[in-house]
């Protein structure tokens, strides 16, 4: 996949995500259908499949949950760079995508988060602090399920394989229910892949 970048679309990703980082409620992934919408949808600067592997890497790596959002910009820097066989341009593009990304990612909700937590932290017996807090909860769940909805539908789209709404929903049950780590799961999942039933 191969585009050409202006400093405007360079400014438009940095924007996208430093807007997304004052929504991620949660966590950087209650945000991952948004981001799909943009990126993939409205933008086409990454495809379903190098999205959806890099939430899959991501996570399966040891590490915070945020390490998606450098792997998204690395991509979209990498496609606008020519791909990996482009060389050391690719790279250099690559790398300005991850750090744009994670700046946009990190920079305002870290803010946020320090000044707010003090604030909260002082101010923890107010009525107010506490009802925000427990309606955030259904909130942060919604988000969690638009986020598993938009990974299976691209799963499903791109294997073509019905089989895989099953795996999703069995999977998100045996971590609801069960103490099963979740690297397990995902181990599950590629050794499926790689047979050829998903």
């Amino acid at each position: 996949m191969t585009m050409v970048f202006t400093n405007a679309d360079w400014a438009l990703l940095l924007l996208h995500f430093l807007s997304l980082s004052l929504l991620a409620i949660g966590g950087a992934i209650t945000t991952a259908p948004e981001m799909h919408s943009y990126l993939v949808t409205q933008k086409l600067w990454l495809s379903d499949s190098q999205f959806t592997a890099s939430i899959a890497l991501a996570q399966a790596a040891p590490g915070p949950n945020v390490l998606f959002i450098a792997l998204l910009g690395w991509n979209v820097g990498m496609n606008a760079g020519g791909g990996a066989a482009a060389g050391a341009h690719a790279w250099g593009t690559a790398a300005i995508g991850l750090l744009l990304a994670m700046l946009g990612m990190l920079l305002p909700s870290t803010t946020l988060t320090f000044v707010m937590t003090r604030w909260a932290h002082r101010n923890r017996e107010l009525r107010a602090v506490r009802a925000f807090k427990q309606g955030m909860a259904p909130i942060v769940i919604a988000l969690l399920v638009a986020t598993g909805w938009i990974l299976a539908r691209a799963q499903v789209q791109a294997s073509g394989h019905a089989l895989a709404w099953l795996l999703s929903a069995a999977t998100a049950l045996l971590v609801w229910k069960t103490r099963i780590h979740m690297l397990w799961l995902l181990a599950i999942g590629a050794l499926l892949g790689a047979v050829g039933w998903l």
